[in-house]
């Protein structure tokens, strides 16, 4: 930790992106801290999924530079958990960290066993993943983003669809996950849990950052009694537009799920991105 708090992990900056003549993202910069929550939440198609996986090193900016700074000792630098994980039925949820634990260097059983407690599927570990539930599927996407100890950890609506009950569990092992030291990005229209777990958030709203700042800070500077109704005096939510900003569906902006999820945690280690400046400071 320097003198002035903890040192930034992940620094973004100037982000541009652009898919033929529709700008998705426009001059979008970011720094997450360790051991820090950064929420990015917006309207639906503002560019949060297009953000992510560019902070994560699976989709090239078309302008902008996304830098790492590793302190930690795990097997790779970025998990990332997208929207809609995909696994194969017939395994184990054990079986399914194994086959991730393969790609890394250094993690093996052990760490497979200690990752599913760490995000409570330690009773489950067994059980096929068809037979999980929703919320259960989405802790094992989250196991598969955390295996090897990951610098920074970047989540992609990991609470959507499930019961209140679930989310607030996915968002206290979220915490827990920052207390040991992670920088953890995670986009989320879970404004609540946003509210509770989140040390700083950032308002997406037409590819730009509207607002950012803590929780009591967006509601203070908006006269607002919780965030999300901060949130609603932030973004343009007039009546009867439509909250798609960018002029694209964010399920446009990514490879169908299954495929998402194997190449983001086979490639979560990536620091290195075609086309774009993508750093990693030692």
């Amino acid at each position: 930790m320097s003198e002035n708090g903890p040192e930034t992990v992940l620094r973004a900056r100037a982000i541009d992106q652009s898919f033929g003549d529709v700008d998705v993202l426009s001059g979008v910069s970011l720094s997450v801290p360790r051991g820090t929550v950064a929420a990015v939440v917006g309207p639906n198609g503002s560019g949060k999924t297009t953000l992510l996986r560019v902070l994560a090193g699976i989709a090239a900016p078309t302008g902008g530079t996304v830098s790492l700074q590793r302190g930690g000792t795990g097997a790779r630098r970025v998990g990332y958990l997208p929207q809609r994980p995909a696994f194969r039925a017939g395994f184990s949820a054990r079986d399914t960290l194994e086959f991730y634990a393969q790609l890394l260097d250094g993690v093996d059983g052990r760490d497979v066993d200690a990752t599913l407690e760490r995000v409570g599927l330690g009773e489950v570990r067994d059980r096929s993943v068809g037979s999980l539930s929703g919320g259960m599927t989405r802790l094992l996407g989250l196991g598969a983003a955390v295996l090897g100890d990951p610098d920074v950890l970047i989540l992609d609506e990991p609470g959507s669809g499930l019961d209140p009950s679930m989310v607030e569990r996915l968002f206290r092992v979220v915490g827990d996950l920052a207390e040991d030291g992670t920088a953890v990005v995670i986009a989320s229209h879970e404004l609540p849990a946003v509210e509770a777990h989140a040390d700083a958030v950032h308002v997406l709203d037409g590819g730009r950052f509207v607002a950012s700042g803590s929780p009591g800070e967006l509601r203070s500077g908006t006269d607002a009694t919780s965030l999300s109704e901060a949130f609603l005096r932030l973004v343009r939510t007039d009546a009867g537009e439509t909250t798609v900003r960018a002029g694209l569906d964010e399920t446009t902006e990514k490879t169908s799920a299954g495929e998402t999820t194997e190449r983001a945690n086979a490639d979560g280690n990536r620091s290195d991105v075609d086309g774009s400046e993508v750093t990693t400071d030692e």
